[in-house]
């Protein structure tokens, strides 16, 4: 062989390892992660080449496909579909996207899913047409129904997990928006719809309960505050805290009031419990000044502050930040200042609370089904971590129950069910509408059900609403529809 020809040989042996190397990755190792990229258009119309997998609830589906008679082969069909939308998402060819479990299940209800080889392989040896697998969620449709009524026109969102596991029971945002016109394959009407939607300033698509334009959580953050200061080993329930009318912020010239401008209760001192049954603002802001804003956080992070789950939606992490002075420490005692929640995340302390002070990983997925009806994947529970010994959630539970039966969260109250809660007037500036919610769970004894509400723009009462008044009684009615009342 001629010292040409060996050279020739080399060059192309090197660009055929270089071709092997480079199909090899991304056929095989990014494959996975190019499916599901929501920039790879061509896996978005390949999917409609297949019947997608339905996704259900209590054996129903609430997203399915039947057979479209263009280009796309298959026509996505959703129930209900405001109610659903923030759960199921939308898919579009036209728009070239796609949202919720639609999108973060993408590759199951296509049929790609590296747990689906098998399946795959077998409908291509027997001749059968491609289909995707179904997708069954944790929620359940009547309480999901519950809170859908029970929000009505409010702007705001619900969400209810159960305490011991995680699972999603309810996500139900508004406003909302109708998925069907979404998965139209109609390019002028959807283009049309879509950009009618983002227009809206009241901004249908977000998904308030895990994303959106994040709240000031209010007084429920007041729990968090509570839970530093009994895991600190220096407060229990009955710590006395100064009882002022006024309080000077550190450093500030700025003062702050309880909400009915007076002092927490008659005596010049007053405890830890009852500033949280009648969440009045100064003893928990002097108790956050005390404390110091690097326990505050690492409480909250034990709670999931400053994190994203995915569930598998991808929540939006609430925040508490670093480096706070005293004046704006005061201020996250009851919620205020630079800390912002997702009712996920207030849904989550409630439930840590309730679960003897562990904090489950939220999830919304149960299992992945072939069309045989064969289980293909399962998902399981998982723990997020402790936030709070058994002992002192015990004791920030009594705290809660009394803020239902003779305190600020009066009217999350169930005849014959003991209910845990907290609500939260959260402001927003001085002539913006507060923000309005609860979090709480039931039964106190043994949680079923953890819930968290938002309500913006003041419930439409602008700077006369409160928590009580309007969230607490919508938490009220999930929890009645999980406990079956």
């Amino acid at each position: 062989m001629t010292k040409e020809l060996r050279r020739l040989s080399i060059v192309i042996l090197v660009m055929f390892l270089a071709l092997f190397a480079s199909t090899t990755w991304i056929q095989g190792i990014q494959a996975m992660a190019l499916a599901d990229n929501p920039r790879n258009t061509r896996a978005l119309y390949d999917s409609y080449e297949v019947q997608r997998g339905s996704i259900l609830v209590d054996g129903t589906a609430i997203a399915y496909s039947v057979p479209s008679d263009d280009v796309f082969s298959w026509q996505r069909v959703y129930t209900d579909p405001d109610m659903w939308a923030p759960v199921t998402g939308y898919i579009n060819p036209v728009l070239g996207s796609a949202t919720g479990i639609e999108q973060e299940m993408n590759a199951e209800l296509t049929g790609t899913a590296n747990s689906q080889f098998l399946s795959r392989i077998e409908q291509i040896l027997t001749g059968q047409p491609a289909r995707g697998s179904n997708v069954v969620l944790t929620l359940d449709a009547d309480v999901q129904r519950a809170a859908y009524e029970a929000l009505g026109d409010l702007t705001g969102a619900v969400i209810a997990i159960e305490p011991s596991t995680g699972r999603v029971l309810a996500m139900v945002t508004s406003p909302s928006y109708d998925t069907n016109l979404l998965a139209s394959h109609d390019t002028t009407l959807v283009e049309s719809d879509y950009a009618a939607l983002l227009a809206d300033p009241a901004n249908p698509l977000y998904n308030r309960a895990i994303a959106g334009d994040l709240n000031p959580p209010g007084s429920t953050f007041k729990l968090v505050v509570a839970s530093a200061a009994l895991a600190s080993g220096e407060y229990t329930p009955d710590s006395q805290l100064p009882n002022p009318a006024r309080y000077t912020l550190p450093q500030s010239s700025n003062t702050v009031s309880n909400s009915g401008g007076g002092t927490c209760g008659s005596g010049e001192t007053v405890s830890i419990a009852d500033a949280l049954r009648l969440s009045c603002n100064i003893p928990m802001a002097e108790l956050a000044v005390e404390l110091g804003d690097d326990a505050i956080r690492e409480q909250a992070e034990k709670y999931g502050f400053n994190l994203s789950f995915e569930l598998p939606l991808v929540s939006i992490a609430s925040q508490y930040p670093r480096g706070l002075d005293d004046a704006q420490t005061a201020l996250t005692g009851f919620g205020q200042g630079q800390v912002i929640a997702t009712p996920l995340q207030m849904a989550m302390v409630s439930a840590g609370i309730a679960n003897d002070g562990i904090v489950m990983n939220p999830w919304m997925v149960d299992q992945v089904i072939a069309t045989d009806l064969s289980v293909q994947q399962t998902y399981e529970p998982t723990e997020f971590g402790e936030a709070l010994t058994p002992e002192l959630a015990a004791e920030m539970v009594t705290m809660m129950v009394a803020n239902v039966d003779n305190g600020a969260a009066s009217n999350a109250r169930i005849d014959g069910v003991s209910v845990a809660g907290k609500t939260g007037t959260a402001e927003n500036g001085d002539d913006l509408p507060y923000t309005l919610w609860f979090t709480g769970f039931a039964p106190a004894e043994n949680p079923e059900v953890a819930v968290a509400v938002v309500i913006e723009d003041g419930g439409g009462m602008d700077q006369s609403g409160y928590g009580n008044l309007i969230a607490a009684p919508i938490a009220k009615k999930v929890m009645e529809a999980v406990l079956g009342k």
